[in-house]
């Protein structure tokens, strides 16, 4: 008798609580500081600040991927000779980010580090040659972001730079909910792409969170739901 009421009782707090969050969930709230990423960028990279010797430009867009296996907030890269995508993630220790970059030669490196601010610093393990890379990401505002790249042998105790880009936002739209337009139902920035679900009109920010509602409409539309109630509170 007191084992089935304590089996009850159990019941009945799990069932008061508050219902577990997905993984897609879980990755909205740690990378939710970097929604003003997604959208379009035009990048100059310059080897040597202010000098236009070896300068390239290269555009970006960035996206949420909720869904598959590489989840993450993605920037993809066109004729970048640096990169050609890179896919932030949570990290391994409270607070960390993990940036998984793929190479023109579609080889991957992976770098972690912690935000300070405007400024994330992150760093890769020693490669096969021995070489430590580091990028600085920067942003001056919503408009404005600087990624430095540097590197040094596992030998030295300071980075030499390799090159710079600095990107600008393509337009004036911005990519975080700013009170002048809809929001995206899946992480809350600025929906600019409207999606349908039984004869109603919502809104997502990018291509990555359209996929991720059509994939699964009356779970997203549910967390939103219960996203809305929780700030009227």
């Amino acid at each position: 008798m007191t084992r089935h009421v304590l089996i009850g009782v159990a019941l009945a707090v799990f069932s008061v609580g508050e219902a577990p969050k997905s993984d897609s969930a879980k990755l909205i709230d740690a990378l939710q500081p970097y929604q003003t990423f997604v959208g379009r960028w035009r990048g100059v990279g310059q080897p040597k600040r202010g000098s236009n010797k070896g300068a390239w430009q290269e555009k970006a867009d960035v996206l949420w991927q909720l869904t598959g296996h590489d989840t993450g907030l993605v920037w993809k890269s066109a004729d970048g000779p640096l990169w050609k995508s890179a896919r932030f993630t949570p990290g391994d220790k409270p607070g960390h980010l993990a940036l998984h970059v793929t190479l023109p030669d579609d080889t991957r490196r992976t770098y972690v580090g912690q935000p300070d601010g405007d400024k994330l610093t992150l760093e890769t393990a020693p490669d096969g040659d021995a070489d430590v890379h580091r990028l600085t990401i920067t942003r001056l505002n919503e408009n404005r972001v600087i990624w430095l790249f540097e590197q040094r042998t596992a030998q030295q105790s300071f980075f030499q730079r390799v090159a710079e880009i600095g990107f600008q936002r393509e337009g004036t739209r911005l990519a975080a909910k700013d009170g002048s337009g809809p929001e995206c139902v899946v992480t809350g920035g600025l929906g600019t792409i409207p999606v349908s679900y039984q004869g109603q009109t919502y809104y997502v920010c990018c291509t990555g969170c359209r996929d991720a509602f059509n994939d699964d409409p009356a779970g997203i539309l549910a967390a939103w739901a219960e996203r809305q109630t929780a700030q009227k509170k």
